[in-house]
């Protein structure tokens, strides 16, 4: 994958050639293999290179033959050498970037409709005047942009926006979404002004800059469900996986896989390894040295089984300390899940043997993988009693819960919540919307992200297509790609193929969650290629721990952080809230880990940033 970034004046000002090598320089991480920029009158490109495909060729940015048009492009157009057979086009690389612009020439910016792949990329068009920006389906690749009467300006990382738009502060609209999610939903950030390109979604600036935004692709919010067998669909799914990991494996360069030992990074190894014919791979893993925790010997079992070199590393204490803050600037947000930083070393071990790996990454939110999905149904129609009859009740019973039953307080918290639409976001939410309103003064200024109220059909879709969105796509995918390309490491999840997720969204809910299995599907497929114990055994998730590692340090080190006189957290939050927080989880009477961790990693993110800024000036 690539770094891009790019320039439109509006107010009749040629952009510097200086500006977007400035701009390219924070995106070097991305492509440390080569590094570009054009510029022509109000318009200009930077471009930074990790070479996957046409590694001689296909530098960037790049331009048709008669240079009305240019292309700065971040991915992998994964069916581009059928594209190329299609398309008259006089080609002078053999790569996927050209072909992206050979598919303009002929159908124009509605060409995505025939990619596949994960992709993000701008076209100048000289001819029509019009900037395009083109972010991938399922929002895999990032695409950031700002725009005022004067400029536009997009990017792959909020950070290459800053040598033009300086230091724009937090959004503190956006301070809510954060609290409910650890993340923010598109199209907004916690950065004033900047904004992502929606998934599945092109947006066009005109010369006057009048910016429009239109979807090319979506998720079936309300579908036709196939009609189709247990077994029947076992066998679709199958087919689809294994087409979908054939062509991720389209590249010019070594491509491993990452392998926790889990059911879906263990059945991608396996088609990985089948559709290879034995040839040599390369998996990897992470561990924490902690036995409550580790999934090491069940990544060792599956590469076994399949005959893939295995690589593994030990993520310690001193590895999460080390690297929060640096890594808090490689994500442009606070780190959402402790886990980014196991990651981020998982990738850097990958990166010694490889350039592209492949992961399990989108199962979950497509086929029904967490716990919660269970309770869909109790989710969705909870609502029947009154709001405050519930809100009172559950969290009485919730605040007299004893720390190790924090799982189950979830659930309760949850369940509390006002609209069937909170409902689905408490139960990954840190903050539910009481506590949000208390900590920040009042209530949110914008509504839930639409994701949570557009599904239809029955609750467990309508669950799915919610987390297909706001929690797979801002958070776990933006972690992906920001962490992997900390270490200048492609990442492609073969679930996310939209062939795939399309065929997820048609299949009936009883053979996602069946009979109490959550994932029944995938499982059943992950049956044909690895042992029953590993299809079978709970899942566990990648879980850092935390408590162990800061048992000495973390009660000094987040009052300090929360609660000192240069606290930006302490500022803006309620401190007496805060305080409450920190002395609850000191008494042991609760676990406030969860959103304990949400504040400090704001706190450390808004620290890291500011002393970068004072740094640049």
């Amino acid at each position: 994958m690539c770094g891009i970034a790019g320039v439109r004046r509006f107010d009749g000002d040629p952009v510097d050639p200086a500006l977007l090598r400035a701009m390219a320089a924070t995106l070097h991480h991305r492509g440390p293999d080569d590094a570009g920029v054009w510029a022509d009158g109000s318009t200009g490109f930077a471009h930074t290179r990790l070479s996957i495909i046409d590694l001689a060729a296909s530098t960037q940015p790049m331009a048709t033959p008669d240079e009305r048009r240019h292309i700065a492009f971040n991915g992998e157009i994964l069916n581009y050498r059928e594209l190329r057979e299609e398309l008259t086009y006089p080609f002078r690389t053999g790569g996927d970037t050209e072909t992206l612009l050979a598919l303009y020439e002929r159908d124009g910016v509605d060409g995505v409709r025939k990619l596949r792949g994960q992709f993000a990329y701008a076209i100048d068009d000289a001819e029509s005047g019009d900037l395009h920006l083109v972010r991938d389906r399922m929002g895999i690749l990032p695409l950031y942009y700002y725009s005022d009467s004067k400029v536009f300006a997009f990017a792959s990382e909020i950070k290459a926006l800053i040598p033009l738009i300086g230091d724009r502060g937090v959004d503190h609209a956006s301070l809510h979404d954060y609290l409910a999610h650890r993340s923010v939903p598109a199209p907004y950030t916690l950065v004033d002004g900047v904004r992502k390109v929606l998934p599945g979604h092109r947006l066009t600036v005109s010369r006057t800059g009048e910016i429009t935004e239109t979807p090319y692709w979506e998720l079936p919010a309300q579908g036709l469900v196939r009609d189709c067998t247990p077994e029947e669909a076992v066998a679709l799914v199958t087919e689809a996986l294994e087409r979908s990991v054939r062509d991720a494996l389209v590249a010019d360069v070594p491509v491993g896989a990452y392998l926790s030992g889990g059911v879906d990074s263990s059945l991608i190894t396996a088609l990985v390894a089948k559709a290879r014919g034995g040839g040599e791979l390369h998996t990897f893993s992470a561990g924490f040295g902690d036995p409550r925790v580790d999934e090491l010997h069940w990544a060792e079992k599956v590469a076994a089984e399949v005959g893939s070199e295995h690589h593994s590393v030990i993520v310690t204490a001193d590895d999460f300390r080390e690297n929060w803050g640096r890594l808090s600037l490689h994500r442009d947000a606070p780190l959402s899940e402790p886990a980014d930083v196991a990651v981020f070393k998982l990738a850097e071990l990958a990166r010694r043997e490889v350039k592209v790996v492949l992961s399990g990454e989108g199962s979950d939110e497509l086929f029904g993988g967490y716990p919660k999905y269970k309770f869909a149904g109790a989710t969705r129609w909870a609502g029947i009693a009154p709001a405050w009859l519930r809100h009172a009740a559950l969290s009485r019973l919730e605040n007299s819960l004893p720390a190790k039953a924090a799982r189950f307080g979830v659930a309760l918290r949850a369940m509390a919540e006002p609209s069937a639409a909170a409902r689905m976001r408490g139960w990954f939410a840190p903050f539910t919307t009481a506590e949000s309103r208390a900590l920040l003064g009042g209530p949110a200024t914008r509504a839930i992200t639409p994701a949570y109220s557009r599904g239809r059909g029955d609750a467990l879709r309508r669950m799915l297509y919610a987390d297909s969105h706001a929690w797979l796509a801002d958070n776990l995918l933006e972690r992906g790609d920001r962490m992997s390309m900390a270490a200048s490491l492609e990442l492609r999840p073969p679930f996310l193929d939209h062939r795939v997720a399309e065929l997820a969204f048609t299949l009936p809910s009883s053979v996602k969650v069946r009979r109490g299995t959550t994932k029944w599907v995938v499982k059943e497929v992950a049956r044909e290629h690895l042992p029953a114990d590993v299809v079978d055994r709970p899942k566990s998730g990648f879980k850092v721990p935390l408590d162990a590692w800061f048992r000495d340090g973390l009660r000094d080190m987040a009052h300090d952080l929360l609660t000192g006189p240069s606290s930006f957290v302490g500022g803006v939050l309620d401190p007496a809230g805060v305080r409450k927080l920190l002395s609850e989880h000191d008494s042991g009477g609760r676990n406030e880990q969860p959103r304990l961790w949400t504040l400090l990693s704001l706190e450390v993110w808004h620290r890291e940033q500011a002393r970068t800024s004072e740094v640049a000036e």
